[in-house]
């Protein structure tokens, strides 16, 4: 799709704000490997072939007994044992010796009809983000060779945590921001655009509605319904909207007795048309001025509440229960370095974007 003039020069002016441009495209980086992170961080092979079949642990539940096992259970991967049976095509002796028959399977030492070697491809990180990690030591345990960022207070692998907390945190911030501006938009341009009473019953509605106790609402919206992932999104919408309803009004009011918004009126063009087809852009950069704070102000709300432990709910990883685990274990400074630069990477680079957004979509600026 071909972008129109005035796109194509905001575009440009955002190339030419070099930290916006290149924050974006690191940001987009880790953002991508994020959303890949099963394949990436993940106590499951990515594929597996046994006994010439090749099969998807990452996505299909197999037992251990699909493998030639005892168990009903759902095959544990990282077990010396399954690999064995994987590797040997279900070798009853696995339960012996894992280690040998495996290496004289794959050395081509053992023979016979019924023996098919398989293979399996693991992920770079063989850890999810609710893997135990074996091995001594008390948790949580420092940085080592097969856990960069060391292990937290239960012995999950942090490195592993990270990367499924950040896809939630952006994908949680991405919505909350987008349903919660639009929202704020449209009821800041109605307020703006007809004024009187449409204006004074709307301000009297926000002045109640912005003195409501959200934590309180929250806390007891948790005890009735549980904590849930989407319900802390609604409850986040619901009164994060009013946060663009102020900046959006006043441009309206400002706008409404412009000549070009008389003439468009006295032309008979509708009012929708008026307010988001001439008037809106022109809100645009005192609105986007404001979305770099909502942003931030979105990553913030869900660390602070998982924090209070009143956020995701525990069994999904979680920046701010990191943050918590960091207060928790001061002898473990790792857990703090890692949520303290996490944070701080995440938040600089998204409000250098929306800083080159803003700049680009305002006409006084012009980058050579």
């Amino acid at each position: 799709m071909k972008l129109s003039a005035l796109n194509q020069r905001r575009w440009r002016n955002f190339r030419t704000n070099k930290r916006a441009y290149w924050s974006l495209i690191l940001f987009s980086i880790l953002f991508i490997f994020s959303l890949f992170a099963e394949f990436i961080a993940n106590d499951k092979p990515i594929l597996v072939k046994y006994k010439g079949e090749i099969r998807t642990p990452i996505w299909t539940f197999y037992s251990e007994k699909s493998f030639g096992g005892d168990f009903g259970t759902e095959a544990l991967y990282r077990h010396e044992e399954v690999q064995c049976l994987i590797v040997t095509g279900g070798l009853d002796l696995c339960f012996d010796d894992p280690e040998g028959y495996m290496a004289d399977a794959e050395d081509g030492i053992i023979e016979g009809d019924e023996i098919e070697k398989g293979w399996m491809i693991w992920p770079p990180i063989r850890y999810s983000y609710r893997t135990q990690v074996e091995g001594p030591g008390a948790a949580p345990s420092p940085p080592t060779s097969q856990n960069i960022l060391g292990t937290d207070d239960t012995k999950r692998d942090v490195l592993s945590r990270v990367i499924y907390g950040v896809r939630i945190s952006v994908l949680f911030t991405i919505i909350v921001s987008v349903i919660s501006s639009a929202i704020g938009i449209l009821a800041g341009a109605i307020q703006g655009y007809f004024g009187g009473w449409v204006d004074l019953i709307f301000q009297r509605i926000l002045e109640i509605w912005t003195s409501t106790p959200s934590l309180y609402i929250l806390i007891i919206l948790f005890a009735i319904l549980g904590r849930s992932f989407w319900l802390l999104v609604g409850v986040t919408i619901l009164f994060g909207w009013v946060a663009l309803v102020g900046v959006v009004r006043a441009e309206f009011l400002r706008a409404r007795n412009f000549e070009y918004v008389r003439a468009a009126q006295a032309l008979g063009v509708s009012n929708w048309k008026i307010m988001f087809r001439h008037m809106l852009p022109n809100a645009m950069v005192a609105t986007l001025t404001m979305l770099p704070f909502i942003v931030t102000g979105n990553i913030g709300t869900l660390a602070a509440l998982d924090f209070l432990g009143f956020g995701l709910p525990s069994s999904l990883p979680s920046l701010g229960e990191l943050t918590q685990q960091a207060k928790q274990n001061l002898q473990a400074p790792w857990l703090a370095f890692t949520a303290f630069f996490t944070y701080t990477i995440l938040l600089s680079l998204l409000v250098f974007i929306f800083e080159g957004v803003r700049d680009a979509f305002d006409p006084r600026k012009t980058f050579k």
